[in-house]
């Protein structure tokens, strides 16, 4: 705690030394988890807002194109939580296709409903240790190219997510 005090008082005075200023509003002091920029960000690792995860978990089955945009959009920001999914939006992804007609079937249901469940049990990514190997593991079909970028834990051995890419 008297590191992170020390810590606060430096970049308080670096911003008074030039005449900059924090609005205390949106400042948090001493705090194991802040929100920012839709994540929650904790000492293990980044996590999705569960007010989001929830609003995905609610979202009704699209009944057009511009409400499988709307979707894919909110679902995307949380991509990198998500492994494979590219692999999972790919039957819903090609209802969007130019001069199809909109059927929304057995395929893009189960894909909406894997994708889902998918978010509900997304793991915490852990910060990256700099210091540490990465590992990067990939994966290409003919829809779809996923990766893993993972860290072993020198405690454990145990391979962590960092990030995932689809």
């Amino acid at each position: 705690m008297q590191e992170h005090i020390k810590h606060i008082r430096t970049v308080l005075q670096r911003l008074r030394e030039h005449n900059l200023f924090a609005k205390l509003e949106k400042c948090e002091f001493h705090c194991t988890t802040v929100e920012y920029l839709g994540y929650f960000l904790t000492p293990s690792g980044v996590q999705m807002d569960q007010k989001k995860v929830q609003a995905v978990v609610d979202w009704l089955a699209p009944t057009s194109v511009k409400e499988i945009q709307a979707f894919l959009g909110f679902a995307n920001f949380y991509r990198r939580f998500i492994k494979n999914f590219s692999e999972l939006v790919t039957p819903i992804t090609t209802l969007l296709k130019k001069g199809k007609a909109f059927v929304w079937d057995e395929a893009a249901e189960q894909g909406f409903q894997q994708l889902k469940a998918a978010f509900t049990s997304a793991p915490v990514l852990r910060h990256p240790d700099l210091n540490q190997p990465f590992l990067v593991e990939t994966d290409a079909s003919s829809y779809a190219l996923e990766a893993v970028l993972s860290q072993r834990d020198p405690k454990t051995g145990l391979l962590h997510p960092v990030a995932y890419y689809s």
